[in-house]
């Protein structure tokens, strides 16, 4: 019997399990980072003060429905969730006519500075937001468009379109040139190629894009903040803020608008994540 023992080497199966277990335990250590703060926040909206004092991590007891059910029956609430909802849908809806043209227009056609023109609009990825601010408020400010839905509208439009002219553009050039071709032959104008055959071929990049801008425009809080003075066209993040600031001693009350607050934006993208994927990777997918 030889002195030296030698170690067994870990089977495949061994290494697969012991991969498995630790995909697990970080899987779940950062689920608790997210479900943690909800659920206490959740359950705090069903508590009063002294409760949240007395026992923060406890179920209510008794249970307060009075803080959910006043925020339910308050403008306070319901105002900014219709501001952000009419905001989102018309920057989304703008967001994706100009640039679903603008890509259409850059992946289909070949013309002199093309390439340098769409590196212009990618250029729009690295300009930070923040640094806007300032000239963008002087300049709506001589547009008359303080205090205007639009004053947060078309800044939105205008920082949403690189991102989605790229996305477009990436997507419109994996339609086969032979369809086009065809659509030609057939007497299909340019302009009825892109309205009757391209968009409706590209309806999972549409969707993404437009699922992109809504969830970006719903939670703008800066240029919200900057542009509204009056509460007539706050939306849901200044709405919470401003919310919060008016009842700063009663948290159980702030907790429940947030959670309220949230709703919406989960049920949104319960509803869109399969689309939002479905429409990340086809463009990947076609042949």
């Amino acid at each position: 019997m030889s002195a030296h023992t030698h170690a067994r080497p870990t089977s495949p199966r061994r290494r697969r399990v012991g991969k498995s277990i630790a995909l697990h335990v970080t899987a779940i250590g950062l689920g608790s980072f997210i479900v943690v703060p909800i659920v206490y926040g959740v359950l705090g909206g069903f508590k009063d003060m002294g409760q949240l004092s007395d026992n923060p991590f406890g179920l209510p007891s008794p249970w307060k429905f009075d803080n959910y059910l006043g925020i339910l029956g308050s403008e306070t609430f319901w105002r900014p969730l219709f501001n952000s909802t009419f905001i989102a849908l018309m920057t989304a809806l703008l967001v994706v006519v100009i640039s679903a043209m603008a890509a259409f227009v850059f992946a289909r056609f070949a013309f002199r500075g093309r390439e340098f023109l769409f590196t212009i609009f990618a250029m729009g990825l690295m300009f930070p937001f923040a640094v806007a601010i300032l000239p963008l408020f002087v300049l709506l400010r001589a547009l008359g468009l303080l205090d205007n839905p639009f004053g947060v509208i078309l800044p939105q439009v205008a920082f949403g379109l690189p991102m989605t002219i790229i996305i477009l553009r990436t997507f419109f050039r994996t339609i086969p040139r032979e369809v086009e071709e065809a659509a030609t032959l057939d007497g299909c104008s340019a302009f009825g190629f892109f309205w009757r055959i391209l968009l409706p071929m590209a309806r999972p990049a549409i969707a993404t894009v437009s699922v992109i801008a809504i969830v970006t425009s719903w939670n703008n809080f800066f240029l919200p903040l900057v542009v509204f003075n009056e509460a007539d066209w706050w939306t849901i993040p200044v709405g919470v803020q401003q919310f919060s600031g008016q009842y700063t001693e009663d948290t159980a009350r702030v907790l429940a608008y947030v959670v309220l607050a949230m709703v919406p934006a989960l049920a949104f993208y319960s509803i869109a994540e399969r689309q939002l994927i479905g429409g990340l990777t086809a463009g990947a997918t076609k042949g």
